[in-house]
């Protein structure tokens, strides 16, 4: 029998200016690869299906080289080709690599928010306007934690230990924040995958929505002082005016283009409807007025301070509205509630004025009732707007004058 090659052998092999390949005489097939760099290694030579194949071992000990070659070589015997097993564990490996959780949350924003990266700056579609906050609060909270593990292989437990330290450093809130941006992520990668299936289940929240759902809406007063406030970065009085006369969203109206106002009818397109249906929303006259008060020839855009884009400074706006009004606590989405209110209040109708607020009406009314109740939704919000006048500038008759009892 030939003497095989030792590990003593091998390490005095000296690299030369070409690639080596020397046999093995211990191991039939085997071979100590020697590349210029000084790299060693080992491969296995054999012939398959009439083609002659190579299977690299990488460095490991001569050994280890040696049961892999025998190995190899018994594979072959049976009729199996090592190298399949091989690519195959690397494509797997790759799969892994390619399904951890950043791999994901990189994907899903990409293709649901439109995300683009030029170096540090991010762009997104404009159709999710939350979309960069809720990335950099992933990337703050999550993305460490998770973010080089394959989705397929975290367990329950780790998200529930990972809510449970952004609950003690961030609060109960931003947890179950988090825990919502994962489970969107994941059901989204479920529907897309053979294998995945979430290790999100109900119960890991840890508040209740009703308790966290807010109730705020403005007072008379309330009202009277942001009507008759003209502070603020042009044009945001003028929003929040028609923010009350229609209870429209905050997003959909501040991208408001005149192209969609004719015949006083301001009609919302599905793309831009966060309930992804096109809607007619009959204005007021009061509401009209507010909208001329805002043209401006040379834009397409009804609410913007620039004449090129849509408006978008809301948080200092409204701190500068705070401070100018007297007022403070409640927030843009607020006004859509309270427009809500003021219509019950006004006696319209509770379906009328749920289609007012392009709300759907579910069960079997949603599905049988076509009717498209452009003259109802037109008497809601006239209705609205009589009530808001009658808060702004009550009549004086309704007004009476309290005077003190003279002493008997």
């Amino acid at each position: 029998m030939a003497r095989g090659l030792t590990d003593i052998a091998i390490r005095n092999l000296k690299p030369g200016p070409a690639r080596q390949e020397i046999p093995d005489p211990g191991a039939r097939g085997l071979y100590v690869v020697v590349e210029p760099s000084g790299f060693k290694g080992f491969a296995v030579r054999f012939r398959f299906d009439g083609k002659t194949k190579k299977l690299s071992l990488g460095n490991i000990p001569l050994s280890a080289a040696r049961k892999a070659a025998a190995h190899a070589l018994h594979e072959v015997q049976e009729g199996r080709d090592p190298t399949a097993a091989k690519n195959e564990a690397r494509a797997k490996r790759r799969a892994i690599q390619a399904d951890t959780f950043a791999a994901i949350v990189e994907r899903y924003f990409q293709i649901e928010c439109g995300l683009k990266r030029d170096g540090d700056e991010l762009t997104f579609n404009g159709k999710h306007r939350t979309a960069a906050r809720r990335l950099a609060n992933l990337e703050r909270l999550a993305l460490p934690v998770l973010g080089k593990r394959p989705t397929s292989e975290i367990k329950r437990s780790e998200v529930v230990a990972l809510l449970d330290k952004i609950e003690l450093e961030s609060g109960p809130v931003m947890a179950d924040r988090t825990l919502g941006e994962i489970r969107s992520i994941f059901n989204w990668h479920a529907a897309r995958s053979d294998d995945f299936r979430s290790p999100i289940v109900k119960g890991m929240a840890r508040t209740k929505s009703s308790e966290r759902a807010r109730q705020r809406i403005l007072t008379d007063d309330e009202i009277r002082k942001v009507w008759v406030n003209t502070v603020g970065p042009f044009p945001f009085p003028a929003l929040i005016k028609f923010l009350l006369l229609t209870g429209a969203r905050r997003e959909e109206t501040a991208r408001m283009v005149w192209s969609e106002v004719r015949d006083g009818v301001w009609e919302l397109p599905a793309e831009r409807n966060k309930t992804k249906l096109p809607l007619a929303r009959p204005l007021s006259s009061a509401a009209l007025a507010v909208l001329e008060s805002q043209r401006r020839d040379s834009s397409a855009y009804v609410f913007t301070n620039d004449g090129k884009t849509p408006f978008q400074d809301f948080s200092r706006s409204k701190r500068e509205f705070y401070a100018a009004t007297g007022t403070s606590g409640w927030n843009l989405h607020d006004l859509r509630r309270s427009a809500r209110s003021l219509m019950s209040r006004a006696g319209v109708d509770s379906n009328h004025a749920e289609r007012a607020l392009g709300h759907v009406i579910g069960g079997v009314a949603g599905v049988y009732d076509r009717h498209h109740y452009g003259p109802e939704i037109k008497r809601a919000y006239d209705a609205l707007a009589a009530l808001i006048e009658m808060i702004v500038s009550p009549p004086k008759g309704n007004v009476s004058l309290l005077h003190k009892k003279k002493p008997a």
